[in-house]
C-alpha cells in the first residue's frame, strides 16, 4: 500500500502541472484580446493599456507562463478585478459551498445507487429489476438543465415543500443535491447490476449456495465485496465530474459555490478569476481520482501490486 501511495503521490506533480499548463493555454490561445473584451472596444487606451500591464500581458509569452506557474506554485492566482482582493480568497470563500453540494450529492448516489443494483442483480428477471434499470436509464439521461427547473415547479412552486433557491439548512440541499446527483445514480445502478452479475456465477459464489447461504448473506458476504472495485473507480470519476456538473446546478439553485462564481466571472469577463476556478476545479478534479485509486489499492490487491 505504501508503493502505491507513493506513486500516486509522484503522479500528483505532472498531472497538476499538466492541468496548470491546459487552463493556461485555453484561456490564451480564445480568440480575441481578453483586455479588449474585458474592457469593451469603447475603453480609453490607457485603460487598455494599464490592465494589460497588470495582468501582465505585456510580456512574452513565456514569461507570461512563468509568471502564473511560479503564483500557482506560491497559491497566488492573481486578484479578482471584480471583488479587488486575491482570487484564491474569493474561490476559498466558495469552495466550501461547493463541497458541501457535492458531498452531499455523492452520499445520496451511492446510497440509492449501489443497493438498487444489488438489488437489480439479486432478482434478475423480475419486476423490480425491470423498474430499477428503467428508473436508473431514465436518471442517467434526464439533462441537469432541463431537471433542475421541473423539481423546482414540483416541489417548490406547486407543492411548497422545499425553498426554491440559496443556501441555508438541510432543506435548501435537498433539491440541488438531487438534481446533481439523479444521473450518478444510473450509472451506479446499471455498473453494480452488471458487476454483480460478473461476480454471481463463480465457484465461490455457488459453494456459499449449497452450503445453505440465504441469497442476501450470498450477495453482501460473498459477491459484493468482489464487485465493489469497479463500482468505487466509477464512482470516484462521477464524484469529481460532480464538482464540474455543479456549474449548472448552482446556476439553477442560485448555490454560491465555485460554479456559480465561475458563471458571474465569466459574464462580468473578471479573467483572473475565471483562471483561478477553472485551476481549482481542474485539480480537485485529479484530488479526487488519486484517492479513488488509493482507495481502489484498499479493495483490490491487484491495484496495490501494480498488476491492475
Amino acid at each position: 500500500m505504501r508503493r502505491l501511495v507513493t506513486r500516486r503521490a509522484l503522479l500528483l506533480v505532472p498531472t497538476v502541472l499538466g492541468v496548470a499548463l491546459l487552463v493556461f493555454a485555453c484561456l490564451h490561445l480564445v480568440p480575441g484580446d481578453p483586455v479588449e473584451i474585458m474592457l469593451g472596444e469603447t475603453a480609453a487606451p490607457a485603460d487598455v493599456a494599464a490592465l494589460r500591464r497588470d495582468l501582465g500581458l505585456d510580456r512574452p509569452l513565456l514569461a507570461q507562463l512563468g509568471r502564473f506557474l511560479g503564483g500557482v506554485a506560491r497559491g497566488d492566482l492573481g486578484e479578482s478585478l471584480t471583488y479587488r482582493v486575491p482570487v484564491a480568497r474569493v474561490v476559498a470563500a466558495r469552495y466550501s459551498a461547493t463541497l458541501e453540494l457535492a458531498a452531499t450529492a455523492f452520499l445520496v448516489a451511492v446510497g440509492f445507487g449501489v443497493p438498487l443494483g444489488v438489488l437489480a442483480a439479486v432478482r434478475r428477471g423480475s419486476g423490480s429489476d425491470r423498474f430499477v434499470r428503467v428508473v436508473s436509464l431514465a436518471g442517467a439521461c434526464l439533462p441537469t438543465l432541463w431537471l433542475g427547473p421541473l423539481l423546482v415547479l414540483v416541489f417548490s412552486i406547486q407543492l411548497g415543500w422545499l425553498p426554491v433557491s440559496g443556501r441555508g439548512g438541510l432543506a435548501h440541499l435537498v433539491l440541488p443535491a438531487c438534481t446533481l446527483a439523479l444521473g450518478m445514480v444510473g450509472v451506479l445502478v446499471r455498473l453494480t447490476r452488471a458487476t454483480m452479475l460478473g461476480v454471481m456465477g463463480d465457484d465461490y459464489v455457488r459453494t456459499a449456495h449449497a452450503k445453505g447461504a440465504t441469497p442476501a448473506r450470498v450477495a453482501l458476504r460473498h459477491a459484493l465485496p468482489n464487485a465493489l472495485p469497479p463500482v468505487v473507480t466509477v464512482a470516484g470519476l462521477q464524484a469529481g465530474a460532480l464538482l464540474a456538473g455543479a456549474i449548472i446546478t448552482e446556476t439553477v439553485f442560485a448555490w454560491p459555490g465555485v460554479g456559480r462564481l465561475l458563471v458571474q466571472a465569466i459574464a462580468a469577463r473578471d479573467y483572473p478569476l475565471v483562471q483561478g476556478c477553472v485551476l481549482v476545479v481542474g485539480c480537485s478534479y485529479v484530488a479526487v481520482n488519486a484517492l479513488t485509486d488509493l482507495v481502489c489499492g484498499a479493495l483490490d490487491p491487484r491495484v496495490r501490486d501494480g498488476d491492475a
